[in-house]
């Protein structure tokens, strides 16, 4: 099909705004990056890739991550840098293409809903391009499992659900947070989805070996496990982690009272989750809205739930802004403010101190799940 003149030329500028973004700005950061392209040189020649020396700039990721940035070791820094910004560009395309997909939005103004979506994410997906991170990629990984159990549902597809479930499997390969599909695959009986992404899970655990033997990839594995049980406890009250633990972190200052409630916040979670999925699970396409909660709370459990990572919140978002009409006067309001709010909690907006007391009162923590919130009363209303 061809691109239409006008859509073609949009994107060409908007190619040229982030071409030009990279080059005055982003290419002389993208500190993660670095770190990850370093894990990339290490794995070639066999070496550790978790190293106390390393400080704050640790590699935290599994050891198969670090085969992702393989092939950009060999390049120059700042080509391989270029690289992984336009790659980071292309994830992010494409998760608003096919969130706007799932929801079967297209039209004449079919672009409003990722534009408007992009925009009130925005710093999160520019945090993401400055930090040169690897959560877009994962999280386009995402929905296009999402989309291909959807489309397994429509036509019962066998091929579509095998080949999420080796998506899925990656999505966890790269990191661990994923494994947070496992309880709703158990419970909607996706066991072809569960059985590929598995066993791609299993194949990526041994796929270091070829580079450190059986019994070195043992010894890297123990050595990611240790890094990340020394390193985590002192990341739960920093200023961008914006997981549930860390809105405990914040409010009590006392790290035992904070596992507890997170543990409490926990149960009560996955048990009003359980209720809203097993709630008219018959419903066609509930799927698509579960797995868009599911993708919102990931950065909210995650002890190391960073705030550019609700750039995961895409699909949510989307499908909000896309039900608007759905909720009364009043509820429209408070959830124009909530994005409004979301929108203007920025660094250059806000000022140090305004921004870092912003941050200490959890706000952006709040604002998230009160989109949940959304999401799973349209859930439970059986609008989708």
């Amino acid at each position: 099909m061809m691109v239409k003149k006008p859509s073609f030329w949009l994107l060409i500028l908007v190619l040229l705004i982030f071409s030009v973004l990279f080059l005055l700005k982003v290419k002389d950061e993208m500190i993660d990056f670095e770190v990850n392209y370093k894990a990339g040189e290490r794995i070639k020649w066999g070496e550790t890739l978790y190293r106390l020396e390393d400080g704050h700039y640790q590699f935290k990721y599994s050891p198969f991550s670090s085969l992702l940035y393989l092939p950009l070791s060999f390049l120059p820094l700042d080509f391989a840098k270029s690289i992984w910004y336009f790659i980071i560009l292309l994830s992010t395309g494409l998760l608003l293409y096919i969130s706007q997909s799932l929801l079967k939005s297209a039209g004449k103004n079919s672009w409003i809903l990722p534009v408007l979506t992009y925009l009130i994410l925005a710093r999160y997906f520019l945090r993401e391009l400055q930090l040169g991170q690897i959560n877009a990629l994962i999280a386009f990984l995402l929905i296009l499992m999402i989309f291909l159990l959807a489309r397994g549902e429509e036509i019962s597809s066998s091929w579509s659900e095998k080949s999420a479930g080796l998506l899925w499997g990656l999505s966890i390969a790269f990191k661990p947070y994923s494994l947070i599909f496992l309880p709703y695959f158990l419970i909607k009986k996706k066991w072809q989805t569960l059985a590929f992404g598995l066993l791609f899970l299993g194949f990526s655990l041994f796929i270091p070996s070829l580079f450190y033997g059986f019994k070195g990839n043992f010894n890297v594995l123990k050595e990611w496990q240790i890094s990340l049980s020394k390193s985590t406890p002192h990341l739960l009250d920093s200023q961008d982690n914006i997981s549930i633990i860390a809105l405990f972190m914040k409010w009590t200052e006392n790290l035992k009272l904070s596992l507890y409630l997170f543990g409490l916040a926990l149960i009560a979670l996955a048990l009003f989750l359980l209720y809203i999925i097993l709630k008219g699970s018959k419903i066609k396409r509930a799927l698509i809205l579960d797995c868009a909660i599911i993708l919102m709370i990931i950065p909210l459990v995650s002890p190391l739930g960073w705030d550019y990572n609700l750039l995961f919140s895409a699909l949510g978002v989307m499908i909000v802004l896309q039900s608007f009409d759905k909720y009364s006067r009043f509820w429209r309001a408070v959830l124009l403010a909530n994005f409004l709010v979301i929108f203007f909690s920025l660094y250059s907006i806000l000022g140090r101190e305004l921004y870092a007391f912003f941050m200490s009162l959890s706000i952006i923590t709040i604002n998230f799940m009160i989109i949940v919130a959304y999401l799973s009363y349209l859930r439970l209303k059986r609008y989708r």
